[in-house]
């Protein structure tokens, strides 16, 4: 994709509130003064805003604040004025009732903050699973320049001589605790090895998924994803990643010009080479219509369908963050799918350069980490989008996280009405069920908890874990975890609350899934779904008042990016006029 800067000098966004000596002007600068900031940061250089989602809640992100000094250095050093702004932080680990429901709102905050504010661009400083998403989503909807620096994942963690895995550990342990292979004390040992640096998760989770995503398409500077959070290289990404910015807004490069439908094609394979998170469907949906991009379902099963898993990470393979950064990093993955034909090379990215020019030369350092393709831990990875009378919009599996024996399954159906349901029976020694059942939760969609927790991925019943059995079919409207695993069918659309297919499932009916095929089928006859549909009651109230209320009112199903309907598209960076 060929761009043309923009002339430079020119008069800038910020200058509307700093440049001239009228009453409005000097009312904004002299407060900006009141913290020592010279005459001379006003006299028309770019203002860079620094959206930091630092917060000590946010324990990903909590490194973040230090993090940011480095871009302000980067700033400065290129002639820019940088003012460190704190936006809304949705913290994966603590937000209930689920930080998914509050990605939205962080996302309405920051499009706002920056329109509103004196800003020619911004870096957007991110790092837990909804921040990457939330802060992409408000600078796509404003459009001005704007650049990805993530926090970096941890270090690995160790116990006992073993890699521990951020979250994959504990679904593994925790399953090991009801099996009766692992004491609770252990446990509490483990705990301490598994977040031993600041930083977000170790394992190809959400947050490293999303790190990569802002780099496939094109919003990061090349690298930026597997550093860790304390190599001394994550500063200077971020000091980099300071100067990038002050000459994008000289070039006035934009979104819109990297964002690109072929951005998107790049992003998507991506995820299906590194084994990246289900989530990145759902978010790359949304950011895909802040953009007004006509992206779906088929898209993420088409073009990640021949795609091979070649990054050996958690939960899909054996390695952790670190061991990727040290072997090469995503640029290797992207090198990997640009020989293979499978990387638009021209896709613009925010370097000023193509997405080929930026990886052409990386190099491998540790085959086993970054698998060749003939060894690749599945040869069709990416996401399966699966249809059927049970999800006529789509559901979602992660082929690289799944039991191979399972892709192709015929079973009972045990059905838990919502997650409180299921915490009260699954221990229950008298539940009937067995490892050839599929496990069904209804109920958990974005409008049914509402928020979409990532509970998808049931832990499976004590006395099935005691058989050595590890996985089972499990189907439902949640999400789960990136850094979780299993044969686990997500976002099924339409999700229950909304009265899809589900939501009439009964214990006792048989379920088929087929993911070669695509398929999966409710074995009950079109009629009987229909009386049954008929009958179907919405179980849970509606939120009566807050944002609770307009989330359920205008969230849109998963299959789409949940996203709410009146932010879909861009709205730009026109903002009213003066009020002084």
């Amino acid at each position: 994709m060929t761009f043309a800067p923009a002339s430079w000098p020119r008069r800038l966004r910020s200058q509307e509130w700093f440049g001239g000596d009228s009453r409005d002007n000097i009312y904004h600068r002299s407060w900006m003064k009141n913290q020592g900031f010279p005459a001379d940061l006003f006299d028309g250089r770019p203002v860079i805003g620094i959206l930091n989602t630092w917060s000590e809640l946010t324990p990903c992100n909590a490194h973040l604040h230090d993090l940011a000094q480095r871009v302000k250095h980067g700033i400065f050093e290129a002639g820019g004025f940088p003012v460190e702004v704190p936006v809304f932080s949705a913290a994966e680990s603590s937000f209930r009732p689920s930080a998914m429901m509050f990605r939205n709102l962080a996302a309405m905050a920051v499009e706002e903050a920056i329109r509103g504010q004196p800003m020619d661009g911004c870096v957007l400083m991110v790092g837990c699973d909804k921040t990457t998403p939330s802060l992409l989503m408000g600078a796509a909807s404003v459009d001005l320049p704007a650049i990805v620096v993530t926090g970096g994942p941890m270090l690995n963690g160790w116990f006992r001589g073993e890699r521990v895995g951020s979250g994959t550990a504990l679904w593994q342990m925790s399953e090991d605790i009801k099996a009766g292979r692992m004491s609770r004390a252990d446990f509490l040992e483990a705990e301490t090895a598994m977040s031993r640096s600041p930083g977000s998760c170790n394992t190809m989770g959400t947050a490293s998924t999303m790190a990569s995503m802002a780099e496939a398409l094109g919003m990061a500077l090349s690298g930026n994803a597997a550093i860790p959070a304390v190599d001394s290289r994550r500063r200077m990404m971020a000091q980099l990643t300071g100067r990038r910015i002050v000459q994008m807004v000289k070039d006035d490069l934009k979104p819109s010009n990297v964002l690109t439908r072929a951005a998107f094609e790049n992003a998507i394979r991506c995820n299906g080479a590194i084994g990246g998170s289900t989530n990145a469907v759902i978010h790359l949906l949304a950011l895909a219509g802040r953009v007004g991009l006509d992206l779906t379902l088929d898209d993420w099963d088409r073009l990640g369908r021949d795609v091979p898993t070649i990054v050996n990470l958690m939960p899909s393979g054996k390695y952790l963050m670190e061991e990727f950064f040290y072997a090469g990093g995503l640029p290797v993955v992207l090198k990997r799918l640009g020989e293979a034909g499978l990387l638009n090379r021209d896709a613009l990215t925010v370097s000023g350069q193509t997405a080929w020019e930026q990886v052409q030369d990386a190099v491998n350092w540790n085959e086993d980490v970054i698998l060749p393709v003939e060894r690749a831990l599945t040869q069709n990875g990416g996401i399966a989008v699966l249809r059927g009378n049970l999800a006529p919009q789509g559901a979602v599996l992660k082929p690289s996280a799944a039991s191979p024996h399972l892709l192709r399954h015929r079973g009972r159906a045990v059905v838990f009405e919502d997650i409180d349901d299921y915490k009260a029976r699954i221990n229950d020694e008298a539940l009937d069920i067995d490892e050839t059942c599929v496990m069904v939760l209804k109920n958990c969609g974005p409008r049914g908890y509402p928020g979409m927790p990532e509970v998808g991925n049931m832990g499976l019943p004590p006395k099935v874990l005691r058989k050595g059995i590890t996985d089972m079919v499990r189907i439902s409207d949640a999400r789960m975890s990136g850094t979780a695993y299993g044969t686990v069918l997500l976002h099924t659309s339409p999700e229950a609350a909304r009265g899809g297919p589900l939501a009439i499932v009964r214990t006792g009916d048989i379920i088929e899934i087929d993911v070669p095929a695509r398929r999966v089928h409710l074995d009950v006859s079109d009629n009987e779904i229909a009386a049954r549909l008929r009958d179907w009651t919405p179980p849970l109230p509606r939120p009566s008042g807050g944002y609770a209320q307009l989330f359920h009112d205008h969230v849109q199903g998963a299959d789409t990016g949940a996203d709410f309907d009146f932010l879909l598209g861009c709205r730009g960076s026109e903002v009213g006029r003066d009020s002084h």
